[in-house]
């Protein structure tokens, strides 16, 4: 066993070195009392003791210093002691010939000349030189720890501005956060990449849990697993969004480093909810629902804008800017589906409660009706059709309930920020007096869910009152384009030719173009969620076998009030692949606004006595007759899509096509009506009970005494 009592302690920092070293292995520090180590010749290279250092004969023998306690055999009975050695030419100190290093100072040792004479070791052999003992030549402990200390030293890098000695793999100074003066822009950039993606990763995990855990209920489950062209689908699911980091001008090192300061400065200020809001813009321009989603659930502020932080850690400039909000993003690359998720509050004040949600059981039992009234077509245009003609109206009953119970239930059953963009900001629908108080014909907006299929839902909604839950209308809608793709594919065709002409871009496309655009409408139409196009609605208009009418917006704006684009959608889509007498003529009413359709229904009157302008429409009182304008608030006619270039034609020409496929009028004020029919009679029995059973608990409100005075408004509410 070692005794340790032959070590001796440094009088700086008290550490216990062996008895051979003459340095401290700690601090360098120079041992205090050092021995004199004398050289004598040489005797006998034999029986040599490690410990005493000495042999057989006595004498003692030379012990390099800072070697590993070996003794070891060295010549200096001809030359002087220093001639062995080089002289540090910093500190002057005199080194062994094997250091590479001063053993004082640590400079580097000079190349090109010795310092002093040669040693016996390095001098040329001649024939008449003096005979010479066995030598070692080289001691390899010695080289390994010359060799250690130098690698020792070398993995370590000084700081320039505080000298913290950092180890290789640090490319900014742990003190002072100085960056490593041979670290290259590309390793910054490479390491804030790592550690921003670690970041995105952590938020990104504990989101997908979030969403996991609360369930695909509501309007995130719907909006969950939609897939368009628009917006494709992320890889395996994930909802990460990759956010490359600006790498810094172009410009000198010291630009660069002090750029990549910042950036880490500002990345290192941001909280969860500004990671969020970054994987939320990422995800709308990469087209990814779920990092949308996932913002939005967290209470994020939908008109939250884009900071210049925020943007160079996005670093795409021909994506974001300042003062872009995720609306803005949205409509810069076109994601129609995401645009109905934004602008629509799903967290709204007031809960919904339409005739769907409070009657569950008798909503699935209205769905087994209607996929039962679906049909296929025998024949050469086997498309599916309903056999039934149903059209979904508000009770009459309403009006017979109070003030605040009318509020209430117009609050829980209608789109209100819908109904104000088609009235107001822009004159849509109930443009016209005469036709909402005279004519009663004022359209209400249903509220809708945002899921994706809000077309199919407001057709739905128009007719029997209920969402398309099971995707029975969509699936009727996709084997219909398919079985009678020929027949679709031609209108269409023809329909976007003209159209295109009409605007003025004389273009042309080939074959494989229009095939491939074709192939896409197709996949939409398969796709649950997938957000649907005009040709869409044309199908839809055969499958119920009656005109759709749709009241919507003319342009895509901005929140600045900048016109993007044209939406294509406002307009009237006759069935007209089939026959006339195969097609009822009473028209169902929907409204478009930026990405969104809503079902438009009316209120039940009393039924008319020949009103509308000398039109004789021998009804009764229990039929509903609702006027539909066909001209927009400036007297011009509604275009009707898809014909084909034998039925284009004039204003006179499209007027008289929609008076044979609708029962047409002219109120005394000169405006083209549509006349939608309704009987309570012929409507559905299952229906008229759900609108019952809805209208009952408003009707429970109106016998509380004190709900006329607002007092327990919130009360009642509760229970």
């Amino acid at each position: 066993m070692t005794d340790f009592g032959l070590k001796w302690s440094c009088e700086y920092c008290t550490y216990e070195n062996w008895p051979s070293a003459i340095k401290c292995t700690m601090c360098r520090a120079q041992r205090h009392n050092a021995p004199i180590i004398t050289e004598e010749p040489y005797k006998s290279s034999s029986s040599l003791d490690p410990q005493l250092c000495t042999t057989q004969g006595g004498s003692t023998l030379l012990i390099c210093p800072e070697s590993s306690a070996r003794p070891r055999v060295r010549i200096a009975d001809e030359l002087p002691e220093t001639s062995s050695k080089w002289s540090c030419h910093m500190c002057t100190y005199l080194n062994w010939q094997r250091a590479i290093r001063c053993m004082q100072c640590l400079s580097q040792r000079q190349q090109g000349s010795h310092q002093g004479p040669l040693s016996p070791l390095e001098a040329p052999q001649t024939s008449d030189s003096w005979p010479r003992p066995s030598l070692v030549t080289s001691d390899p402990c010695e080289e390994y720890n010359d060799r250690n200390r130098l690698n020792m030293h070398a993995q370590r890098w000084p700081c320039s501005a505080c000298t913290y000695e950092n180890w290789p793999k640090s490319l900014r100074c742990v003190v002072c956060d100085h960056p490593k003066p041979s670290s290259t822009p590309e390793m910054l950039q490479q390491d804030l990449e790592a550690e921003s993606a670690m970041s995105l990763s952590i938020v990104n995990e504990q989101e997908r849990d979030n969403v996991r855990t609360a369930g695909g209920g509501g309007v995130s489950g719907g909006i969950r697993g939609r897939q368009s062209k628009l917006s494709p689908p992320t890889c395996k699911g994930q909802a990460e969004v990759k956010i490359e980091l600006a790498s810094g001008g172009v410009g000198s090192d010291n630009e660069q480093e002090a750029d990549f300061k910042k950036l880490k400065q500002i990345r290192n200020r941001m909280r969860r909810s500004d990671w969020l809001f970054l994987n939320a813009c990422a995800g709308v321009v990469e087209g990814d629902l779920a990092a949308v989603e996932a913002y939005k659930s967290s209470g994020g502020d939908i008109a939250r804008q884009l900071t210049a932080d925020e943007v160079r850690i996005l670093n795409r400039p021909s994506a974001f800017d300042a003062g872009f909000t995720l609306v803005h993003l949205a409509i810069r690359f076109q994601r129609q589906d995401m645009l109905a998720v934004l602008l629509t509050e799903v967290s709204q004040q007031t809960a919904k409660c339409i005739p769907a949600l409070v009657c569950p059981e008798l909503t699935e039992q209205i769905r087994r009706e209607v996929a039962a009234a679906l049909h296929r077509r025998k024949g050469e245009f086997p498309c599916y059709f309903f056999t039934d003609l149903i059209t979904f109206t508000l009770p009459a009953d309403i009006e017979d309930l109070s003030p605040n119970v009318q509020e209430k239930l117009f609050d829980e059953i209608l789109d209100r920020d819908v109904q104000k963009e088609l009235e107001e900001e822009s004159p849509i629908i109930n443009w016209s007096l005469e036709l909402g108080t005279r004519l009663d014909s004022r359209l209400y907006a249903l509220w809708n869910r945002t899921a994706g299929d809000c077309l199919l839902d407001s057709v739905l909604q128009a007719t029997w009152g209920i969402y398309d839950k099971d995707s029975v209308l969509r699936k009727s809608l996709n084997d219909s384009l398919h079985d009678c793709s020929h027949w679709f594919y031609t209108r269409w065709k023809e329909w976007e030719s003209w159209y295109s002409q009409s605007f003025g871009l004389h273009f042309s496309l080939r074959e494989e173009q229009w095939q491939e655009d074709w192939a896409f409408i197709l996949s939409l139409a398969s796709q649950p969620g997938a957000s649907l196009e005009q040709t869409h609605v044309f199908v839809l208009a055969h499958i119920l076998r009656r005109p759709i009418i749709v009241y919507g917006v003319k342009y895509y704006k901005s929140f600045r009030g900048e016109t993007l684009g044209y939406t294509r959608f406002q307009g009237v889509y006759l069935p007209l692949l089939w026959e006339q007498s195969f097609c009822w003529k009473s028209p169902i009413a929907l409204g478009y606004t930026r990405g969104h359709f809503s079902a438009l229904v009316a209120m039940e009157n009393d039924g008319y006595d020949n009103r509308g302008a000398g039109a004789n429409l021998n009804t009764d009182d229990d039929v509903t007759v609702t006027f539909l304008p066909l001209v927009d608030s400036e007297r011009k006619l509604l275009h009707i899509h898809f014909l084909s270039a034998q039925e284009m034609g004039t204003e006179e020409q499209q007027e008289r096509m929609l008076r044979q496929w609708m029962d047409c009028c002219v109120t005394e004020g000169g405006v083209l009506v549509a006349m939608q029919k309704s009987s309570r009679r012929r409507n559905h029995p299952l229906v008229t009970q759900m609108v019952e059973k809805w209208l009952d608990g408003y009707r429970q409100l109106a016998a509380c005494p004190n709900l006329s005075d607002g007092e327990e408004e919130e009360e009642d509410e509760d229970e």
